[in-house]
């Protein structure tokens, strides 16, 4: 399996008070356009989902539901709360191995610094951190199970590198 995790696109200023409540911040417009042309070259290169989990912000909803109308595949899309800040790790990991015979590629969007260190215990290190921009994609390949220590790092992609 490939499991593809997401840093949410980029939404609107944090504390903007339009949004008391940060749940509710959604994606910019230019956010959700840059993220769009993402999905689409990462699209020409194999990135399929065919399920898409998402914390349920509406700026990682909004994320998800681009993966959703711009690849190929048309994942379906889950919401998990697994997958809100300080979500429950064990939680993610139980809902994605469930899912390890039935899909090839899933995709998990999410929050910073969140799945910076899921990124980090998937491959190898609980206590490291790796830095995701703002609609980063990683490529984490598991061959038996979906576990800690247990990932390759494929790749790790930002929309500056893409030239997005």
């Amino acid at each position: 399996m490939i499991l593809y995790i997401v840093r949410h696109a980029w939404a609107e200023y944090h504390g903007d008070p339009r949004w008391t409540d940060d749940t509710q911040r959604p994606l910019t417009d230019k956010g959700k356009d840059r993220f769009a042309k993402v999905v689409e070259l990462l699209s020409d290169r194999n990135f399929l989902p065919r399920v898409v989990a998402t914390s349920p912000y509406v700026r990682c909803c909004e994320t998800a539901q681009i993966i959703a109308q711009v690849c190929p595949s048309r994942p379906d899309v889950v919401t998990l709360d697994d997958l809100a800040p300080v979500g429950d790790f064990g939680g993610l990991l139980n809902w994605t191995a469930s899912r390890f015979s039935t899909f090839d590629q899933v995709a998990w969007v999410g929050h910073a610094p969140d799945v910076g260190h899921l990124a980090a215990a998937l491959i190898g290190n609980d206590q490291a951190w790796i830095r995701f921009a703002k609609g980063a994609v990683a490529a984490i390949e598991f061959n038996n199970s979906v576990d800690l220590g247990q990932g390759e790092l494929r790749w790790l992609t930002t929309a500056k590198t893409l030239g997005c």
